[in-house]
């Protein structure tokens, strides 16, 4: 019952100012609702936890950006402009400075999109380490499901590089493109009317001309193809494979949280979120050649040929290549071929890991972009990450 004099009134919205029922499952992921819905993705898609193991808790209290203003005196500046939702910055496993905007801390959650692929790169690295996954194997080999598919006869290192023959139009803002078909088999979207009733079934929908590892074709639907061999081989749903082999001995401070689909696959291409905090170990992992605070979670060979890159022939034309003349992909990671050796993750709307291998610095970064992707915004996020690493070392 309402307190005496207490008018009653419609629900409070969601975000501050949006209209009646807004963000809903149509507009979450477009701006501005994007600045909001990325920390609170679980009020629009199911999601399942990525356990983590207790460890010390970092203070509340962030550490700020003062060891940085310096020499960069417009860095907030700079970080405002690109939507800039949270920022770490980790040198020799030491967190140096740290950035959130108004409403976020170091423990608040925010959707990683398709830096959750290089996640999953790192876990089908512990599984090849053991022998239990051959990249040289044939998909069909560990999936029997996707054979005749576009998938079904490329070998997995090939899907780790992202150099299947597959027909898939990764345009985000096309509704009729795969991108966002997929993306209402796992509810990220209202689904229509013929869909395929989960991401499993989907996969084995895609087709392709079968002349697989001549080109470097980005492909979102090839992670979940990777997430469904893991599963297969441990015997695990995605998730908890995750944990068991990633999350869990990353000395992370939070759990992270992925969203699943109406057969509950974890949508391993971009549904992930985690804390930024425990985003940046992940980097750190790669920095330690596979070894995080004493431990080897995955082996340094591994993260060697993923450091080593793919073929930048193969990649000749892109936008990628625009950016980073000799660049290539590997194993789920973004390779730019620099004289630094510098490599990274991202995801749409301004997600990142950065790694430079010569300042042994890390930038996690959250952001919440007006458009998913283009040319100047990578092209910004570059030069940011650089300048930062080129101060912090």
């Amino acid at each position: 019952m309402l307190p005496t004099g207490v008018a009653r009134t419609a629900h409070p919205p969601r975000v501050p100012g949006a209209g009646a029922g807004e963000p809903s499952l149509e507009t979450w992921q477009d701006a501005p609702y994007n600045r909001w819905a990325f920390a609170h993705v679980a009020e629009f898609v199911p999601t399942a936890p990525i356990s983590h193991r207790p460890t010390v808790t970092s203070a509340d209290v962030g550490i700020g950006l003062d060891v940085l203003l310096g020499t960069l005196a417009d860095l907030e500046r700079r970080l405002d402009e690109s939507y800039t939702d949270a920022l770490v910055v980790v040198r020799d496993g030491r967190v140096i400075a740290d950035y959130y905007r108004e409403g976020f801390t170091p423990h608040t959650p925010h959707l990683l999109m398709s830096v959750s692929k290089s996640i999953c790169g790192l876990t089908v690295g512990t599984l090849v380490d053991e022998g239990l996954i051959d990249p040289s194997q044939r998909v069909d080999h560990y999936v029997p499901a996707l054979e005749g598919s576009a998938y079904g006869d490329a070998t997995v290192q090939q899907v780790l590089d992202m150099t299947v023959d597959v027909d898939y139009d990764e345009d985000y803002r096309n509704p009729a493109s795969h991108v966002q078909s997929q993306d209402r088999v796992a509810g990220w979207r209202p689904r229509l009317a013929g869909d395929p009733a989960d991401t499993y079934a989907f996969l084995a929908t895609l087709r392709g001309g079968g002349r697989h590892g001549e080109r470097f074709k980005y492909c979102s639907a090839g992670t979940d193809v990777l997430a469904w061999i893991v599963e297969n081989v441990t015997g695990l749903r995605y998730a908890e494979a995750v944990s068991q082999r990633l999350w869990s001995r990353l000395g992370c401070e939070h759990d992270a949280s992925i969203t699943v689909d109406p057969g509950g696959f974890g949508f391993a291409n971009g549904g992930i979120s985690c804390t930024v905090r425990d985003l940046a170990r992940v980097g750190e992992l790669m920095l330690g050649e596979g070894v995080i605070a004493g431990e080897r979670v995955v082996s340094a060979d591994w993260v060697r040929r993923t450091r080593a890159g793919g073929d930048p022939a193969a990649a000749a034309g892109t936008v990628f290549q625009r950016v980073h003349s000799a660049g290539s992909y590997a194993n789920q990671w973004w390779i730019t071929g620099s004289d630094r050796g510098d490599y990274y993750a991202v995801g749409i709307y301004g997600q990142f890991i950065w790694v430079d291998p010569v300042s042994r610095t890390v930038v996690a970064k959250f952001s919440s972009l007006p458009e998913p992707v283009t040319e100047q915004w990578n092209r910004l996020h570059a030069e940011l990450f650089r300048d930062i690493c080129r101060t912090a070392g």
